[in-house]
């Protein structure tokens, strides 16, 4: 008689079961998204629904659904298995200490301020896009109040620079224009953010960089931005920049040099020389573009729409003001050289 022994033989059905436990395939993202991308899969739950143009312009897009969603088996949904959520930290470690000593710590967590399927890199937001976040807990209109009681123009500041500008300890700013558009009928300065739609209509092609990098070196130059200027008024177009955090960090909090004019508005020949123009891309991202350093400054011909005091400048301007200066210098100057080359002559009589 042949004797089975019985721990053999549970011991290697339980093996055999994790190898194929270990061996069910994760979906990949065209399999998650041929649901979860129809817009009818949001009946079912609000958060289910996952625009893919957006998701494919983040970063996470890279790292595929099985990355974060580790649980999720060709099975799924079948399987009734609840799909795995990571925690940020699980790769953004360092982001999350620094925020942990912010001022922000304990108020908001990661998903109220990003949506990680829409979520996008620091140079691919518009200033615009990170104060309309802020807002969701900063009410718009209380920030001008409170702004008000120290700084002038408030409302003119809050719409030049995104809120991180001032309050986050970011080293170095740079200047990232956006193409701003009035609609037909408002009056005669109301302008808003032009969208993808819009600049391609004007551009006559997908690669909206080819409204003002006309020779498509992937630069733009001091000459196209004033040929974009001359064409763009006919279009009801305009650049309007805002002033960014070059490396953006999550070190929320109220820096007290920030109160100093200085911090902005400073001349020399290191001040604002590095900018950008971004133009918007299908998934709602934008695609930056290196301008000519110091163009941005060039009140004539580079930004006419967008001043910056105490750093925008115009070489013409600068030699017009200087023959000014000089002509106010020539009557009194002039004058009193003549008396005295006539004070002989004029003791005599």
């Amino acid at each position: 008689m042949l004797t089975i022994r019985p721990w053999p033989v549970i011991l290697s059905t339980l093996l055999g079961a994790l190898a194929l436990a270990a061996a069910a395939p994760a979906m990949e993202a065209e399999d998650c998204l041929g649901c979860h991308g129809e817009a009818s899969i949001a009946d079912s739950g609000p958060n289910l629904y996952i625009n893919p143009i957006q998701y494919a312009g983040t970063p996470h897009a890279n790292e595929g659904c099985p990355s974060c969603h580790a649980s999720v088996t060709d099975s799924h949904p079948d399987d009734g298995v609840k799909p795995s959520r990571p925690a940020c930290a699980d790769c953004h470690d360092e982001v999350k200490q620094e925020y942990a000593q912010s001022a922000h710590a304990g108020n908001a967590e990661c998903a109220d301020c990003h949506n990680v399927h829409a979520v996008r890199g620091p140079d691919a937001v518009s200033g615009l896009d990170v104060n309309r976040q802020c807002a969701t807990c900063h009410d718009e209109a209380l920030n001008t109040t409170t702004h008000a009681t120290w700084l002038p123009q408030a409302r003119l500041h809050l719409n030049a620079m995104p809120c991180i500008t001032c309050h986050t300890a970011s080293k170095n700013t740079v200047i990232t224009l956006y193409i701003e558009r009035r609609d037909p009928g408002r009056r005669e300065q109301a302008f808003r953010l032009a969208t993808y739609q819009d600049l391609r209509a004007a551009a006559g092609t997908d690669d909206l960089s080819a409204l003002i990098d006309r020779n498509a070196d992937h630069f733009i130059s001091l000459a196209e931005l004033r040929t974009f200027h001359s064409s763009a008024q006919g279009q009801d177009l305009r650049l309007w920049g805002m002033m960014m955090p070059e490396a953006m960090t999550h070190s929320f909090e109220i820096l007290e040099n920030r109160w100093d004019c200085t911090f902005c508005h400073t001349s020399g020949p290191g001040a604002a020389q590095k900018s950008y123009v971004a133009f918007p891309q299908p998934s709602g991202a934008y695609a930056r573009v290196a301008v000519e350093p110091g163009a941005i400054l060039d009140l004539l011909y580079g930004t006419p729409d967008f001043y910056m005091m105490g750093k925008s400048r115009n070489d013409t301007l600068s030699l017009v003001g200087l023959l000014i200066i000089a002509g106010g210098l020539v009557m009194p100057l002039g004058h009193g050289t003549l008396r005295f080359l006539t004070r002989a002559n004029r003791r005599e009589h």
